[in-house]
């Protein structure tokens, strides 16, 4: 099941981030300006050739329904941003940067992180996406991505995005029911016991929350 939303890139992070309350006390973005910059961005990757993929909640958007983001998620290598001087960098740790492109907020997730690497070569997949033709995460991608980062949401005790991230596994796991077993078989390459015991717990957790959605429905 995709989701063919006509709702254009640059609309959903406008929205996201002018009803935002935190963004008002510096003066509301231009929305023509944040638009034309989703574009731009775009079109930029590709005349440089760029090897990226699409993740996050914009990428969510090919597959479900209501997501709202403030920002695009890239996956890339970190010499790309060598190609990318356009991109003023905000912060950066050893596998994120957050950059701004005009008034757009990009979140890179660098590909030397070996489960970034592993979904940009296995799972992700160029596909139709609104106007143009883009390497998105597949379904199994992100479910990845998100899982892989809920012990650390725990452990800085964000409990708002950790609500986001659960939601969006909740999601995915109900529209796709992918091979949840495999995934997180792949997932234990990446994460420590510690980390795998608790994501298996949420994940548990998040398939009794469908079971009993599902039999309510009937």
């Amino acid at each position: 099941m995709t989701i063919r939303s006509i709702v254009q890139i640059g609309n959903v992070i406008r929205n996201a981030v002018m009803f935002n309350v935190r963004n008002w006390p510096g003066g509301i973005m231009n929305s023509d300006s944040l638009i034309q910059s989703v574009q731009d961005l775009f079109a930029l990757l590709e005349q440089r050739n760029i090897d990226y993929v699409l993740v996050g909640g914009i990428a969510l958007l090919h597959y479900v329904e209501g997501r709202n983001t403030q920002d695009l998620d890239l996956l890339m290598a970190a010499s790309s941003l060598e190609k990318l001087p356009e991109l003023k960098v905000v912060s950066q740790d050893m596998y994120l940067v957050r950059a701004n492109y005009g008034q757009l907020q990009i979140d890179v997730l660098f590909t030397q992180n070996p489960l970034f690497k592993q979904v940009h070569h296995k799972y992700s997949k160029v596909q139709p996406f609104l106007d143009r033709n883009i390497p998105l995460a597949t379904v199994e991608g992100l479910l990845l991505l998100k899982l892989y980062a809920l012990p650390s949401l725990y452990r800085q005790g964000n409990f708002a995005r950790v609500g986001i991230y659960e939601n969006d596994i909740a999601t995915l796991l109900n529209y796709y029911q992918p091979d949840v077993p495999a995934l997180l078989s792949e997932l234990s390459r990446y994460v420590n016991e510690n980390d795998l015991a608790e994501i298996k717990s949420v994940v548990a957790d998040i398939q009794n929350r469908i079971s009993r959605f599902r039999n309510g429905s009937r």
